[in-house]
């Protein structure tokens, strides 16, 4: 059944089960069983005459997509919608870029979901959560940063101790040299807590 499956996924088209048999050689007539299975998949719409395949959304292109997102403030998981149509991630990436929308990862799962970015939102946050938030100073060292990711379930984009080592087989130095005007500058740095993410916060002032 998993072939039958593939193929409405792939081709997007509607087939009789005689047609399915010549593409995938998966006989429905001859086996009641998996054509039972099948009609009752919740990934198969089956209108009498036809299988063909059934999104969890019923997208075709990107401005309907971009109008799905935006129905869900809370995010919408970007799984539910890999097969709403062949070139709906490179959309969603299109989308991004475009900052139309943004694309987190789920602590969680790890898995992507999809929130609208729109700055006519008027959103509310209490003072206590933008002082505390304010307040958290990151590690100076982006070893620390990689090992706090790592401990709360995120794969780091970077690893500063492979980089540092091969750095120093090569005989370069991959820290910067200390000077008092260098560390004034990283102790500024760090106390602009979470300012990697300024343009999601740029209106909590």
């Amino acid at each position: 059944m998993k072939r039958v499956i593939d193929l409405l996924l792939e081709t997007r088209q509607a087939f009789t089960p005689e047609q399915i048999n010549e593409a995938c050689y998966v006989d429905m007539r001859a086996n009641k069983d998996v054509f039972e299975s099948l009609r009752k998949n919740p990934k198969v719409e089956y209108d009498g005459q036809r299988f063909s395949y059934k999104a969890k959304y019923g997208l075709k292109e990107k401005s309907e997509l971009l109008q799905l997102i935006r129905r869900y403030p809370e995010g919408l998981a970007v799984f539910d919608l890999k097969d709403a149509y062949p070139n709906v991630m490179e959309d969603l990436q299109a989308l991004k870029a475009a900052g139309q929308i943004w694309l987190l990862s789920n602590f969680d799962s790890q898995d992507d979901i999809a929130y609208p970015n729109d700055p006519k939102a008027n959103i509310k946050v209490d003072d206590d959560l933008k002082q505390l938030f304010r307040s958290i100073e990151l590690p100076r060292d982006m070893i620390d940063i990689e090992k706090d990711l790592q401990k709360n379930g995120m794969k780091p984009a970077t690893n500063t101790a492979k980089r540092r080592s091969a750095a120093q087989i090569d005989g370069v130095s991959s820290k910067p040299k200390s000077n008092s005007r260098k560390k004034n500058e990283i102790t500024k740095r760090t106390k602009l807590t979470n300012a990697h993410l300024p343009e999601l916060f740029q209106n909590l002032k």
